[in-house]
């Protein structure tokens, strides 16, 4: 099969915020889809969606499957362009279609159709301009997060605040920095985790994944902000989270937090594979914060693989199955 993984390139520019290419994926990952795609024995091209004439190598080149980890330009619906170029040309490509993408990396939208499916997610309030009258349906402690963001941009320690003059000015910031609405909701204290949907054939839950921030102390960072991730690993900076894959759940918690996430990707519309973050109050209620269609693959520190890697799957055979998933849905369509 003659396969081309589309991808966004991590690059660094002094003139950009530091958080700016976070979305991106690394040389190594992008490497290791390649050999991962090859020692299945397909034919691979890597193509940065920066490439000028991505259009015309669609047009003008055979292709059997799109690998996607791409995330696009510019814009709040910069995951769909990728996809929606292939829909125009008829070529199938791995995951979400545009909908689902365009839907998940905003917030708020996704908040509404979770509430509407009655999934648990925390309250919200969306600020466009940075006046508006506090909802009386918010709680202090609160979380500031630009709206359409993926990768935890915009996102440190100083974004969960406890008072009104606080808020409104990281709102104001969030709004100026990152020239979008600012989302604001209940931050809910408790236990962190991240679970992995595989589809192949049908739904498939991967073991969950606990993130224990408590050695974390040092950095203050006790979530997944921009720089935990950035700098996972920093024992110098304290970014040391601790993983338990299986996550440390009784049985009927950890069925509640599966159905969370099944359900959440079903109702966000995800195809192949997706990653649901989700926060587990002191009365075990799971709260889902948000739905990732495009979840990293870096092989070594990204949560999908080593949820993959907890039930028993290889890197290779993990690329292979998003890879099959997509072939089958093609298939039969």
């Amino acid at each position: 099969m003659k396969v081309v993984l589309t991808y966004n390139l991590k690059k660094k520019d002094p003139l950009k915020p530091a958080d700016y290419f976070s979305e991106c994926d690394s040389q190594e990952t992008i490497n290791s889809v390649v050999a991962a795609l090859k020692k299945k024995g397909h034919f691979v091209e890597a193509i940065d969606v920066e490439y000028p004439e991505l259009f015309s190598y669609f047009k003008n080149n055979r292709v059997d499957m799109v690998f996607n980890i791409a995330e696009g330009k510019h814009g709040r619906f910069r995951e769909s362009e990728v996809p929606a170029m292939l829909d125009y040309l008829k070529i199938p490509y791995t995951g979400s279609k545009t909908f689902s993408l365009a839907l998940a990396l905003n917030k708020a939208l996704t908040k509404k159709i979770l509430k509407a499916e009655n999934i648990p997610t925390p309250n919200c309030q969306l600020f466009v301009k940075g006046s508006e009258i506090l909802s009386p349906n918010l709680t202090f402690p609160l979380i500031v997060k630009p709206n359409c963001e993926g990768s935890a941009k915009g996102i440190n320690k100083t974004n969960v605040v406890y008072d009104k003059e606080s808020l409104f000015e990281k709102v104001r910031e969030c709004i100026h920095v990152y020239r979008q609405e600012a989302l604001v909701e209940d931050f809910i204290e408790g236990k962190e985790l991240t679970v992995g949907i595989l589809e192949n054939g049908s739904i498939r839950v991967l073991p969950i994944l606990e993130i224990d921030f408590s050695n974390c102390k040092k950095s203050g960072e006790y979530f997944y902000s921009w720089k935990m991730k950035e700098f996972q690993g920093n024992a110098e900076m304290g970014m040391v989270p601790e993983f338990f894959c299986p996550a440390r759940l009784d049985k009927e918690i950890e069925a509640r937090v599966k159905d969370v996430a099944i359900r959440t990707h079903r109702a966000v519309g995800c195809l192949d594979i997706s990653r649901t973050d989700i926060r587990l109050d002191k009365n075990n209620t799971p709260y889902v914060l948000e739905i990732n269609p495009l979840p990293g693959l870096d092989p070594k520190e990204s949560n999908f693989p080593i949820m993959a890697y907890a039930a028993g799957m290889a890197y290779d055979d993990l690329i292979e199955a998003i890879l099959i998933s997509a072939s089958e849905r093609t298939r039969l369509n």
